[in-house]
């Protein structure tokens, strides 16, 4: 059986667009022998029962998230196809800790960087999107990532980097004034604040925010590294899994043309031994050929090219017209408040029955949270349709609210047949009266 990975697609020059996607591609490049594994940028996180990317599938075994990949290889295999297998226990317990840090002051710098960022989410990241996917999630993922990115910092206090939501912002408050009365009404008409404008000020107010979460994700890197081939002693001399993870974030960070390069300036300055040690990496895991789109949808079998790819790509299936009808329901049903917090529920069940980091106690307490849930949600819809219903039969009750039948078919055509509801004045004042 050939294992298939999942994945976002290429961007960047990168093989995917996504920094777990890339560890993954990472991983699965080192471990694995390359007939053994096939690589599918289906760029669509509903192939995967869990809803997410990378997605690892073996027959009907499906296995998501980078760690879970991981650890479902080494016991696929019994051991045989396992990165830390030289690994002692403090280097293990480092593995971790450093895996943990890098996503979690990773991804939100790549946030920053590639949605927050006006000038690079809307011409770098928005169009790689538009690349990879084909319809309807050109038009429905990219925003949903978006949003889901900027909540994700919003506590960093940089949203001023999205130039668009300030100037939004801005329109907003000088609308409010103008309907107070503060501004004088031949200074309503106000000329529109340029891009390059906004950037100068946005640059001078984030500069020192941005200083230090680039300090603190970089210089404890730089000083790991300490002149080593990878981040953990290994005497195999071979990378671990924790050069997987490190890499994903690490090529997002240095690798990307955009815009606004301010990521990967503060890594070449404040880190020059992980950006060398991130091109080795990158070599060495992706090939030496940067990855274009051509090379996922339409990959070669034969010819130099071929020789040169070092990953297995194979073309991703057509997307059916079912298909297009699941995602457009599933959008629906996302916006609908009851649908979307049932979906949430069911969701999160599953993520925890899939994810090896939870205990069997924390898998028994959120299924059960889950569950309990969505019973109060469909407690919360029969409470509403039973008071609405009370509510109208009290109202037919005191005579507010009529029904008349209507009148007979060789009646006049002014007639209208069934007519409904008419409000007696004395049986209102009295209802309002009763409340």
């Amino acid at each position: 059986m050939v294992l298939q990975l999942h994945v976002w697609g290429p961007a960047f020059s990168l093989p995917s667009i996504d920094a777990q996607c890339l560890a993954a591609i990472a991983y699965c490049s080192e471990v694995l022998p390359k007939d053994s594994w096939e690589l599918i940028a289906s760029s669509d996180p509903s192939v995967s029962p869990t809803g997410e990317l990378p997605a690892l599938q073996n027959g009907s075994t499906w296995v998501s998230r980078f760690r879970n990949i991981v650890d479902y290889l080494r016991q696929y295999s019994e051991g045989a196809w396992n990165l830390d297998e030289n690994l002692g226990d403090i280097e293990h317990a480092d593995s971790v800790a450093f895996s943990s840090f890098i996503e979690s002051r990773g991804q939100p710098l790549l946030d920053l960087s590639l949605y927050v960022t006006s000038q690079n989410y809307y011409n770098n990241t928005s169009p790689a999107y538009g690349a990879l996917l084909q319809w309807p999630n050109q038009w429905i993922l990219p925003p949903k990532l978006h949003g889901s990115a900027k909540s994700r910092t919003e506590y960093l206090g940089l949203s001023s980097l999205d130039l668009q939501a300030m100037e939004e912002q801005r329109k907003r408050e000088h609308s409010a004034a103008v309907a107070s009365g503060q501004i004088p009404k031949n200074f309503i008409q106000q000329p529109r604040e340029t891009v390059t404008k906004l950037l100068g000020r946005t640059a001078q107010h984030n500069q020192f925010r941005l200083e230090a979460l680039t300090a603190e994700f970089f210089e404890p890197l730089e000083a790991m590294l300490a002149r080593k081939s990878y981040l953990l002693p290994d005497q195999s001399g071979n990378p671990s899994s924790l050069d997987c993870i490190a890499l994903g974030y690490l090529a997002l960070a240095l690798v990307p043309e955009l815009n606004f390069p301010w990521l990967r300036d503060a890594m070449r300055a404040k880190a020059p031994q992980v950006t060398a040690y991130t091109e080795r990496m990158r070599s060495r895991c992706f090939g030496d050929v940067d990855v274009k789109i051509e090379h996922a949808f339409q990959p070669v079998s034969v010819g130099p090219e071929a020789e040169l790819a070092k990953l297995p790509w194979r073309a991703p299936e057509r997307v059916s017209v079912a298909a297009v009808g699941s995602t457009l329901l599933s959008t629906l049903a996302d916006n609908t408040p009851f649908l979307r917090e049932i979906r949430q529920n069911r969701r999160l069940k599953q993520a925890v029955q899939s994810d090896g980091d939870f205990s069997p106690v924390q898998k028994h307490l959120l299924a059960e949270y889950a569950d309990s849930s969505n019973k109060d949600m469909l407690v919360s819809i029969v409470a509403a349709v039973a008071g609405t219903a009370a509510l109208v039969g009290y109202m037919v009750h005191v005579g507010l609210l009529s029904f008349s039948g209507g009148g007979h078919a060789e009646e006049e055509d002014d007639e209208v047949e069934g007519e409904v509801t008419h409000l007696d004045p004395g049986s209102a004042a009295d209802f309002l009266g009763a409340l």
